[in-house]
């Protein structure tokens, strides 16, 4: 592997995966929103191009002046909570996953890896893996299956190897400011209390930079035509991640645990089984939980300033 495709360049994951690439002297053509703001993310490297496109805008890009060997699909709209559950807006995400398939394949690209959700597969007790059942109940992870599906056809068709990665809960450096872990540090750091369930969930959380690390494996040595799960491969009770970032902060270990009711259809168990995802690329997680937040707090403090 020794070019790539990103789309979603500037989230949390499309910078990791890139980030990984440049390590291993790999070229990057990085698609990203016009004008965007978050640029600044990614690495100077003369490894990298960028190429300026919307979401909806792929399928009129014609070619660029280079081949390229792998596509990562990372690019998503309407993720925020008001619009996950929207029908409407979550189809169109469908589309534009084809339109990627149709991209890569002018870019010449012979893999497509396209990333999915744990919201496929709705509310589940137990390790996920591929042949966990499917059963999503939010138009997010209806449209995330439905894209994972229809892709895999296109890619048939255009004899491109379709590689389709479910993720579960990633955390750290760029992550989106409402997500628990970046709430809980932001509202600690500003005198205030967050607000917990009990937080008898179990919970699956990967560190941003292994998940990189993950997806440039996938690209690399991942087998064509299967789907992987992934995540750190160990679930443990929330109240242990809310007692860390407590600790850290120098705040008492229960600090806002129990402050507000479970969410209707509350998941209770999210874990994934990298089994397979192991044997296929090697990849294992390599950064704790505690070492993954402390570099955490480290980036939310400095972006702070």
């Amino acid at each position: 592997m020794k070019k790539i495709v990103v789309t979603g360049a500037t989230s949390m994951i499309g910078v990791a995966t890139i980030n990984e690439a440049i390590k291993n002297n790999v070229e990057v053509l990085a698609i990203i929103r016009k004008d965007s703001k978050k640029i600044d993310r990614l690495p100077k490297s003369n490894l990298i191009k960028f190429l300026e496109c919307d979401l909806d805008k792929f399928d009129t890009i014609d070619s660029v002046d280079d081949d390229y060997d792998v596509f990562y699909h990372f690019a998503w709209g309407n993720t925020d909570k008001n619009t996950r559950n929207d029908p409407v807006l979550q189809q169109k995400n469908i589309k534009y996953a084809l339109d990627a398939v149709n991209l890569a394949k002018k870019l010449g690209c012979k893999k497509y890896i396209g990333a999915g959700s744990q919201a496929e597969y709705g509310r589940v007790e137990g390790k996920l893996n591929a042949s966990t059942p499917i059963n999503p109940d939010i138009a997010y992870g209806m449209a995330k299956y439905a894209a994972g599906r229809l892709t895999n056809l296109r890619c048939k068709e255009l004899n491109i190897e379709h590689i389709w990665v479910r993720i579960l809960s990633v955390y750290g450096i760029n992550d989106g400011p409402n997500t628990m872990i970046s709430y809980a540090i932001k509202e600690l750091l500003a005198g205030k209390e967050p607000e917990f369930t009990k937080c008898e969930q179990k919970w699956d959380y990967l560190f941003s930079e292994d998940a990189g690390r993950a997806f440039y494996f996938i690209g690399d040595r991942g087998k064509a035509n299967k789907t992987y799960c992934l995540g750190s491969g160990l679930a443990r009770p929330l109240s242990d991640y809310v007692k860390t970032i407590n600790k850290l902060l120098n705040k008492p270990e229960n600090t806002g645990i129990g402050k507000k009711e479970y969410a209707l259809n509350q998941v209770m168990h999210l874990e994934a089984d990298i089994s397979e995802l192991t044997a296929d690329t090697g990849f294992k997680p390599t950064i704790s939980f505690e070492d993954g937040l402390k570099r955490t707090i480290d980036y939310i403090i400095a972006s702070m300033k």
